[in-house]
């Protein structure tokens, strides 16, 4: 599975007096395994971006290839292509509405024409998968659990579906710094044990630059660099032009005059010593 994004362009209102264009000849490629992170400031284009990437709107130009098949062309199966990319949107747990957690997580791969004992299967591991203990939560209504905890049922039902892309949008958003500690590693565990392509939307540069193997940088509606945690933030007046901070712990390196991005406290901590000693 990879995904290949190619002179993207989409126009909302188009020939209206109302009309934007929202994104600009967006070219980009993930290669299969890889977590992404994307970001920019509010309205630079990124939930545009990601509901083409599953089909929910239609590109006014350009192409999208999910492994290998042009989803923007004439006749392809949306239904298919959303068995094969899972959407997380921002705050998931609006979207509960089952009196278990065990029938909220199944209510997607129900729809999937699985035998019954296939949906158990996937309701078990995707519990699982998210942190959760199956035996504790299977029978409790959703709306008892913590807000970290709806946070996960939610995400357990996308991936119940073993979707080959995860797109996670915002998915630490609004939780206290506990269940944001534990959504990420969440997200962490279920891509490494998965192999699936994750990209993951934050406002968040340090939860980027700690999680990502790629980053994506999209202002205006464009595409304005692509690269390692190492290569985009160390474009650091690059990234303020678009109104994007760096990562807290690269910003106070910057401050002590290291030169290197620091992207994590290890590493923070053993160039200050560094520093100290000379």
């Amino acid at each position: 599975m990879s995904i290949k994004v190619t002179k993207l362009n989409h126009i909302y209102d188009k020939g209206m007096p109302t009309e934007q264009k929202a994104l600009t000849d967006v070219s980009f490629e993930i290669a299969d395994g890889e977590l992404v992170g994307i970001i920019g400031h509010t309205g630079s284009g990124k939930s545009t971006l990601l509901q083409h990437l599953n089909g929910l709107l239609k590109a006014s130009s350009g192409s999208i290839e999910i492994g290998g098949t042009d989803i923007t062309r004439p006749g392809v199966s949306m239904v298919e292509i959303r068995k094969k990319v899972g959407l997380v949107f921002q705050y998931p747990e609006y979207q509960l509405f089952e009196v278990s957690v065990a029938k909220d997580v199944a209510y997607g791969p129900g729809n999937l024409g699985l035998s019954q004992e296939e949906i158990d299967q996937r309701v078990r591991e995707a519990i699982a998968l998210v942190g959760l203990d199956y035996e504790k939560v299977k029978d409790r209504s959703p709306f008892e659990l913590s807000g970290g905890q709806k946070r996960a049922v939610a995400i357990a039902g996308v991936v119940a579906m073993k979707p080959e892309v995860l797109i996670l949008d915002e998915p630490t958003a609004g939780l206290d710094p506990r269940a944001h500690k534990d959504i990420l590693r969440m997200i962490r565990e279920v891509h490494e044990k998965t192999g699936n392509i994750t990209i993951l939307v934050s406002h968040n540069m340090g939860d980027v630059a700690e999680m990502a193997d790629k980053v994506m940088v999209i202002d205006g509606g464009k595409l304005v660099i692509m690269g390692t945690p190492e290569e985009v933030f160390s474009r650091g007046e690059l990234l303020k032009s678009v109104g994007l901070d760096l990562p807290p712990i690269t910003e106070f390196c910057n401050e002590l005059g290291i030169k290197d991005t620091v992207l994590d406290m290890d590493t923070a901590v053993g160039k200050i010593v560094d520093l100290f000693k000379e």
